[in-house]
């Protein structure tokens, strides 16, 4: 069974981060994530302020305060996630954002990949800061097919979860 938990979630669950790290279950394995840079930071503000401003009133647009737990031995924290606004739904996320950083780019191109193709999330993105590149990624039967890889001043237009414009220069600078 797969669940959104708001923080802090159950008590096998890891705490939210206070510490600038993030902590995330996979298959009962301990993941860190140290503190991020500064420009991680922004590109995840920056995309939060777009999609709440594009989001419908239905849905929720979350900066890691909700946690998707699609086993009761996995628990990921992504940067940005969009759900229904009853965050105990039984259903993947809508939108799944990772912000890649040195630190975390194999995990989030790889491993977490996996996960959310398996876990049934609709849409994975990965948005590079540093090389201001925006890859969009589409769950079919066959798993994610990549809609789009944005440069710079490229604009895609979204429609899942819902429309928005979305340009990796507004995103990261």
């Amino acid at each position: 069974m797969t669940t959104l938990q708001a923080s802090p979630g159950p008590p096998d669950a890891p705490p939210p981060a206070r510490d600038g790290r993030r902590y995330e279950v996979v298959d009962g394995r301990l993941l860190i994530t140290g503190a991020q840079p500064p420009a991680h930071h922004a590109a995840v503000i920056a995309l939060m302020i777009l999609l709440k401003q594009a989001c419908p009133p239905n849905l929720l647009v979350s900066v890691g305060s909700v946690a998707f737990r699609p086993t009761p031995h996995t628990t990921l924290r992504p940067d940005l996630l969009v759900c229904p606004r009853n965050t105990s739904v039984t259903q993947p996320p809508l939108l799944v954002v990772e912000v890649l950083s040195p630190s975390t780019r194999t995990t989030d191109v790889v491993l977490k990949r996996a996960l959310y193709e398996t876990h049934q999330v609709p849409s994975y993105w990965l948005l590079d800061p540093t090389t201001q590149e925006l890859t969009i990624l589409a769950l079919t039967p066959t798993g994610y097919t990549c809609q789009a890889v944005l440069q710079a001043e490229e604009t895609f237009h979204a429609t899942h979860p819902f429309p928005v414009d979305l340009t990796p220069a507004a995103l990261t600078h």
